[in-house]
């Protein structure tokens, strides 16, 4: 494909507008006790899209700068924007690691293989968020902000993290399997190595 790096970028802009679009105007905020909130949102599975599409590098940074975006014009997550950026960096990253390096999705014409390292790359960035996200999210806010309602809004980040990670690991898997023909298709599909 010519203009490999322009698409590349191109579509880490896309999946960064994505992901904001989708954190901001399809969540639904949970107000928390001392103005915290949390939220259910799929906004991670835009971020998982873009790393099995992209590569963790490109889609993580896609996934990351769309929904930090998002915490900086919101006011209650403007202070959590490097948290969010970090995080959502890694989801992509580690997703895209495991999709590419460990499976070879972008190369195998294996349906079955393809879908199995989908799956496990998409089970494995999702499940790092699971664990850090409210981990890394009560550290940033009992010890760096001094948050006296960090141990309440932990026990409700574990619950939305969580079934965020299961809702956007279902819509990212079959919004990638279902891509994925088209783009060849097309022409469109990017071959990572």
């Amino acid at each position: 494909m010519k203009h490999e790096n322009i698409y590349k970028l191109t579509l880490t802009a896309l999946m960064a507008a994505l992901s904001y679009v989708v954190f901001t105007f399809l969540q639904i905020k949970v107000t928390l006790p001392g103005g915290d909130a949390t939220s259910f949102h799929l906004g991670n599975a835009v971020c998982v899209l873009g790393a099995l599409l992209l590569g963790g590098v490109y889609g993580g940074i896609g996934g990351a700068i769309g929904m930090t975006v998002g915490d900086l014009l919101d006011p209650v997550y403007i202070v959590y924007a490097p948290k969010t950026f970090i995080l959502k960096f890694c989801i992509g990253l580690i997703t895209g690691l495991i999709a590419h390096k460990m499976g070879h999705i972008s190369t195998s014409n294996d349906n079955k293989h393809v879908l199995k390292w989908t799956i496990i790359a998409t089970v494995c960035g999702l499940g790092f968020n699971v664990v850090f996200d409210p981990l890394f999210g009560y550290f940033y806010k009992r010890v760096l902000m001094g948050k006296p309602a960090a141990e309440v809004a932990l026990v409700w980040n574990i619950t939305t993290t969580s079934v965020n990670a299961i809702i956007s690991a279902v819509v990212a898997v079959i919004i990638y399997m279902a891509l994925r023909p088209a783009l060849k298709k097309a022409n469109l599909f990017l071959t990572l190595k």
